[in-house]
Order: C-alpha cells, then structure tokens, then sequence
C-alpha cells in the first residue's frame, strides 16, 4: 500500500513522468492538488523533463473560496510553482471561486463531467493531512457520501481545524482517475499514517482509483504498527 521514499518530490517526479509516458490517449490530463510538499512537488517537476506540457490538460482537486490571487488559493500555487516555470500548456482550468458558489460547484461539475466521461483523468495528485482528510474531504463531512454523479461539492471542515470553505472533488471523481498518487512528508503526517496502516476509516483510506500510490517519507513513517 504505501511506499517508503526518501525524497517525496523526486518519488513524485518520477510517477508523473512514468505515467505521462503511459498515458492511453493522446493527452493528458492531470488533477493537482495544494500545499507545502505539493509546492516542492511541482518545483521539481517543473525543472525536469520527460513532459511534453503543451499536450497536458490541468485541472484542481480542491479549492478554498478565495480570490485567484489570495495567498491561500490552490490555483494560485499550481501556477506559481510549476505552470509559470514550464511555458505553454495545453489548458489549465482551476476551480471558480468568485460568485455564488452553488454557481461554481456547477460551473466545475460541468467540467468535471465532460472529463470523466470523455477521455478521463490519468492521474491525480493528493496529499493527506494530520486528520487524515484529502482533498478537501474530511473527517465526518457529508460530502464522504456523495452520489455517484456528484463529482465536486462546497464543503467546510466539521472540526474547523482547517480554514475557509471549500470546493472539493468528491470519491467519485476521485476514485474514477486512473492513477491516484498520494505525497506525504512530515513528522506532522504520523499519526495519520499510522491510523491508515491501522485500517481507520479516514477520508484518503477511501480513495480507490484505477490505481493508487502512496509515496511516503521516514518522518511521516514514524508512528507506523
């Protein structure tokens, strides 16, 4: 289930070329994700070859309700940290934020619809934080149970540990990618890991993608049975 990597970006480096090499189409088409060790993730891969990027199409697996520029967004790193660095590509279509979000919800379903039941996701990228949320799916959110044909849905965090509202990707998106791959770093990650090696329902212990990869480091491995 999970693999033992010492450097998580380079790990994720390789997976992304690997299967850019293996994709099934002609394109394609890539899900990214948020945060610190996604930012070091996209810096390297930025700066390596092996992609030919005016051929990707990219897309975001969650959001905060933010402006496109505010120092939180997801979208605002994806294009800081490897879209500005790479040049041209194919597309990039992030998240809407701006307007009623029942509005955006509806706008992305749309694009997520035409996507998973066109020519699909090769892979997407999550990560997994201290309570075991990815995406922004968390713990005790109905939006765990979503319907089959719900594939992004406005969420919050029930605990209120992690900030703003959100639009999230739902499982069924999610698991419908053909390979999900998982970046973990981080003392702060061992519980969680440990709780997934466990068998603890978490939020990422239900992702279940054509297939799933779990690149995790020696800290974030810490607490594991």
């Amino acid at each position: 289930m999970i693999t033992p990597v010492d450097d998580v970006p380079r790990a994720f480096r390789d997976a992304v070329v690997e299967a850019f090499a293996a994709r099934p189409g002609p394109r394609f088409a890539l899900v990214l994700s948020g945060g610190p060790t996604a930012r070091a993730c996209y810096e390297l891969l930025a700066a390596s070859g092996g992609i030919d990027w005016t051929v990707v199409d990219a897309y975001v697996g969650d959001e905060r309700v933010v402006p496109p520029d505010d120092v939180d967004s997801n979208a605002r790193l994806i294009r800081e940290s490897l879209l500005d660095r790479v040049g041209a590509v194919g597309s990039f279509t992030p998240m809407p934020t701006e307007g009623p979000v029942a509005e955006c919800v509806a706008s992305y379903q749309r694009t997520m619809s035409d996507l998973v039941t066109g020519p699909g996701i090769d892979l997407i990228h999550l990560g997994m934080g201290p309570d075991g949320h990815t995406a922004s799916l968390f713990p005790g959110a109905p939006t765990l149970d979503a319907d089959p044909g719900d594939l992004v849905l406005a969420t919050e965090d029930p605990a209120g540990n992690n900030p703003h509202p959100r639009l999230t990707l739902t499982l069924p998106a999610i698991n419908s990618a053909r390979l999900a791959v998982f970046t973990v770093a981080g003392a702060s990650k061992a519980a969680a890991v440990a709780a997934l090696l466990r068998g603890d329902d978490l939020p990422a212990a239900r992702v279940h993608a054509g297939h799933t990869a779990w690149l995790v480091d020696g800290p974030a491995r810490a607490d594991a049975p």
